[in-house]
């Protein structure tokens, strides 16, 4: 599992539920890694052939910038992964399987009946997890692009609700909108 959409000012937490079930097909890249570590154009490469390999299931999870906004980012995290990991049982269910051990990246305990290990750098040390940041991050800035049309004057499509300089000028100029989530700074300090 991993999650993305921690530190942005706009926009939902978004988690990804990954199982790799035996597959034919191989989709052990060298090229694979934290999805941070990977350009756009790269991550949608891999995103289209994870749609396309039999054997590859994941579950989205999301909590939006309101529900983060009441129960803070950290909660709203494990929130978001444990919303993928029921989404993924769905999915499973009719193959006849469930989750039965979470590999968590970073440091963090889900309030889940299911055995777990939470590895620093996860993203950067396990496939699977590796897969479920790039599923993630491609989720999440699909959402942003989908936003940056309904509030075409952030800018949404480029930093994806991060704090950067031309947001924070848009933010100055034009103020918050729904999306921004209003706990924290600078948006904190302007309520």
């Amino acid at each position: 599992m991993d999650e993305v959409g921690r530190g942005p000012l706009a926009g939902p937490v978004v988690a990804a539920a990954v199982v790799i079930q035996n597959t034919k097909y191989k989709i052990q890249d060298t090229k694979i890694r934290d999805s941070k570590k990977l350009t756009s154009k790269q991550r949608e490469k891999f995103y289209k052939i994870f749609k396309k390999t039999d054997g590859l299931k994941w579950g989205i999870g999301k909590v939006s910038e309101k529900v983060i906004d009441r129960i803070n980012i950290l909660e709203a995290t494990k929130l978001a992964m444990e919303r993928a990991v029921r989404n993924l049982n769905c999915k499973l269910k009719n193959k006849n399987c469930r989750v039965d051990y979470l590999i968590l990246d970073g440091k963090m305990e889900l309030d889940l009946l299911l055995p777990q290990k939470s590895i620093i750098k996860g993203d950067e040390k396990v496939f699977s997890v590796a897969l479920a940041s790039i599923i993630a991050k491609v989720t999440r800035d699909r959402l942003m692009c989908r936003f940056a049309k309904k509030y075409p004057r952030y800018g949404f499509d480029k930093h994806k609700g991060y704090g950067t300089k031309d947001h924070l000028k848009m933010l100055k100029k034009f103020g918050h909108c729904q999306i921004h989530r209003k706990s924290f700074k600078p948006l904190k300090k302007n309520n």
